[in-house]
């Protein structure tokens, strides 16, 4: 019984074991399959498959990726099993393929997912299934497939997260009531509705508030109803390519103040003279309507506007007005918008850019009562017209003005049109061909931005205002800067010829400054630290050289990254070229490279001291004597090893100290010349030939005697002339086992006194005879015998 039951559990462990084998192997498969199909996947949390031909979702997902980008494929059906084991997606898109079905449970697993892009394929329906179990999802795109509607119900009634949805195609054509049901709140809702026909009213109403809505139309019918639903929830309405008559009935048709819509904007629409009446008209109703947009519409008229309606309905409450690249099809015929006045006196930005204006006639000018902000960028101004657009008592409050890219050529006359703008704050001037720059301009005392970026001045003057706080004059080919300006506190010179950053004392105040793609070399640590209340620098893009000097400076410069817009990516260094190319941050020159005078200095001076240090020692070891030895020893070498004997010309050659001299030149002299017979003796002082190198002298002395006679005392082993010429005479004479040296001592000497350098000296006295000087008289006859009679051998 035991041994049956111990057999079943191995069965059982053996059957786990192989189905965990499968399941491994299986897993492994897939993962295999997955990076075939798509090797961006490997390891990675992003997996990227796009445009890469596939018609099928592939196997293996496994739970680690997050990002699934499967876009621009053939895929036409997405199935239950194709997402299943990828449950911690957050993002799946599957936009630009072919899929026209979905099974119910294909997202089932994807609990976490947040943004689902299913926009340009070929879904005929929206099942409420597919999106039952996406309790996280915030961005749904579902525009550009063929669907017509929603469905009976809402299929977004689970996704209490959403934030932005985009709905529609070309075929979209209905909304019905409760599509939005579950949606309280979005960020962005883009529907494509160019053929939306039908739409219950109060479809929209389920949502409480609405950021920013997007909505193409073209029935003038939906789009009241739509209107009139959003009123109290969409804050931004964007209409896109609209082209309609709007119905002369109330937009506000059963709906009551308070209103949420703050802004309305037209785009790629097409606008008649009628219908900005009208329009002009019914937005004055949506009395919380404060900024009004015309971006890339067309106007199909000349300005003949309806303003005995326009101001019987009322003044307008919109406050912006802003109206891009409209495109004026008769601009030149456009009226003066006479009679508009009274609806003008209540704006507080304008806004007319890329439309082609030429002027604002002086007695509309005049009413612009309100207006702080006017924006007529890129149009056609010219100067003897913005003359006339800025008239005495026109725009009394304006703060800021942009006059970018018109026609503008000369500043005088574009400052002095602009002081009669008394609370002007900001000018924009920039992209206006100057060319010249006066020594002086008048300017509106309170002036404290001015652009003159890409005008083609060649220079700065004392024509910039001094009370400026803004100066941008980038793009202008300067090539220098030196204008006092106190209260500057941003200066922009981007695109110029500078080699230097400005001086700070002329701009103590300065936060901000820009000098990107100038011609900077470096900059020193004194010009950086000069800007004491600088906080941004702005100078990359420049060809700096990477010198020892920058590169100390950048390396310990404390807080240089905070400073440096773009740092490190944008400093490279231009030169030297070993590291050209390379981010500044990254180079570190050797030491030879960043301080060659120094190492040159330290190098002459350890040159120097090695040879002091080596005079020194050769002096105290005495290696001048030893060098001139040798030399005289190879002079010596050169000449023949024994005179021949009818050159013998002495009987001996005296070697003697100049301390020695009265008894030598007195005694000893006296005793041998005059003996019987006499014997010839070679003295130094005597016989040396004048004018002749002394060591050649002792050696052709030396070898002109049969004998050489030693005088030796303590004054003889430290005497100066025995050292240096006179001993390493001897040395010949011993090298050649010559036995012809007599020593004389004429005091006691030890062997030991006798210097090291004089070896041969000291070898003799070891080995040799030598005759001692009595000082006893009676003892001095028996020297001189003696002496005699070596002096014969």
């Amino acid at each position: 019984m035991f041994n049956q039951t111990k057999h079943k559990s191995r069965t059982i462990h053996t059957w786990r074991v192989w189905a965990i084998y499968m399941v491994l192997a299986a897993n492994f498969s897939k993962e295999q399959a997955l990076k075939q199909t798509c090797p961006s996947c490997d390891a990675a949390q992003l997996c990227n498959c796009s445009s890469m031909d596939l018609d099928f979702i592939p196997p293996g997902l496994t739970a680690k990726i997050t990002v699934l980008n499967l876009a621009h494929n053939r895929i036409k059906h997405i199935r239950s099993q194709d997402l299943q084991q990828a449950v911690n997606l957050r993002a799946l898109l599957l936009q630009s393929n072919k899929i026209s079905s979905i099974e119910e449970d294909s997202f089932q697993s994807l609990g976490k997912l947040k943004r689902l892009d299913l926009s340009d394929n070929n879904l005929a329906h929206l099942s409420p299934v597919w999106f039952g179990h996406l309790f996280s999802l915030q961005h749904l795109h579902l525009q550009g497939n063929s669907y017509r509607d929603l469905g009976e119900s809402s299929p977004f009634s689970n996704l209490r997260n959403l934030s932005s949805l985009h709905l529609g195609n070309p075929q979209f054509s209905t909304i019905r009531r409760g599509n939005f049901e579950g949606i309280e709140l979005l960020d962005k809702l883009w529907i494509d509705g160019g053929n939306l026909s039908q739409y219950e009213p109060g479809s929209l109403k389920s949502i409480k508030k609405i950021n920013h809505m997007i909505i193409n139309l073209r029935s003038v019918n939906v789009f009241s109803a739509i209107v009139r639903d959003l009123l109290h929830s969409v804050i931004w309405l964007e209409v896109r390519e609209i082209k309609l008559e709007i119905e002369k009935k109330s937009l506000l048709q059963n709906s009551t103040p308070p209103f949420t819509i703050r802004k309305l904007t037209f785009k790629d629409a097409s606008f008649t003279d009628q219908y900005v009446s009208r329009l002009t008209v019914l937005v004055k109703e949506i009395i919380s309507l404060r900024v009004l947009e015309a971006i890339d519409c067309v106007l199909e008229g000349k300005g003949a506007w309806d303003t005995k309606e326009i101001v019987s309905s009322g003044e307008s409450l919109v406050e912006t007005v802003t109206v891009i690249n409209m495109v004026i099809q008769e601009f030149h015929l456009f009226l003066d918008l006479e009679g508009m006045e009274s609806q003008i006196n209540k704006l507080k930005s304008l806004t007319i850019a890329s439309s082609r204006v030429f002027m604002v006639p002086c007695k509309l000018a005049k009413h612009f009562s309100s207006l702080l902000y006017l924006d007529f960028h890129d149009n056609l101004l010219v100067n003897n017209r913005l003359n006339e657009t800025i008239c005495e008592d026109a725009w009394p409050s304006l703060q800021t003005l942009n006059l970018s890219q018109n026609s503008l050529k000369s500043l005088k006359q574009t400052a002095n049109s602009v002081t009669r703008l008394p609370k002007l704050i900001n000018l924009d001037i920039s992209q206006n061909k100057f060319g010249e720059i006066p020594d002086v301009c008048e300017w509106p005392k309170n002036l404290q931005y001015l652009n003159l970026s890409s005008t083609q001045i060649p220079k700065l003057t004392t024509c910039i205002p001094p009370t400026l706080e803004v100066l941008d004059v980038s793009a202008n080919n300067l090539r220098e800067f030196g204008l006092q300006l106190p209260f500057l506190k941003e200066l922009y010179l981007a695109k110029n010829q500078l080699k230097t950053l400005p001086g700070a004392t002329r701009i103590p105040n300065l936060v901000v400054m820009s000098v990107r793609r100038n011609k900077l070399n470096s900059f020193s640590r004194e010009g950086f630290e000069s800007f004491k209340k600088l906080e941004l620098l702005d100078a990359s893009d420049n060809n700096f050289i990477c010198s020892c000097e920058f590169l100390s400076f950048i390396h310990h410069q404390a807080g240089i990254a905070q400073v440096l817009v773009g740092w490190p990516d944008k400093y490279v260094c231009d030169s030297p070229l070993a590291v050209r190319g390379v981010h500044v941050g990254a180079v570190h020159l050797s030491l030879m490279e960043c301080h060659t005078f120094l190492v040159v200095s330290l190098i002459c001076a350890l040159v120097f001291l090695v040879i002091l240090i080596l005079v020194a020692v050769g002096y105290k070891y005495h290696a001048v004597w030893y060098l001139r030895m040798t030399w005289a020893w190879l002079q010596a070498k050169r000449k023949p090893k024994q005179a021949p004997p009818k050159d013998i010309c002495y009987d001996a050659f005296v070697s003697y100290s100049e301390n020695d001299s009265d008894w030598v030149e007195n005694i000893m002299v006296r005793e041998l010349e005059q003996a019987c017979p006499p014997f010839r003796l070679c003295l130094h002082k005597r016989d040396f030939v004048p004018g002749k190198w002394i060591v050649d002298n002792i050696i052709d002395s030396i070898e002109k005697s049969h004998k050489t006679l030693f005088v030796l005392s303590e004054h003889f082993v430290q005497s100066e002339w025995c050292k240096y010429e006179l001993d390493f005479s001897h040395f010949r004479l011993f090298d050649e086992n010559n036995d012809a040296a007599i020593l004389v001592l004429l005091e006691p000497i030890q062997s030991k006194a006798i210097p090291k350098r004089f070896c041969k000296l000291r070898k003799i006295m070891n080995t040799k005879t030598y005759l001692e000087w009595p000082l006893e008289e009676e003892q001095q006859q028996m020297f001189w015998e003696n002496l005699k009679g070596v002096l014969k051998l």
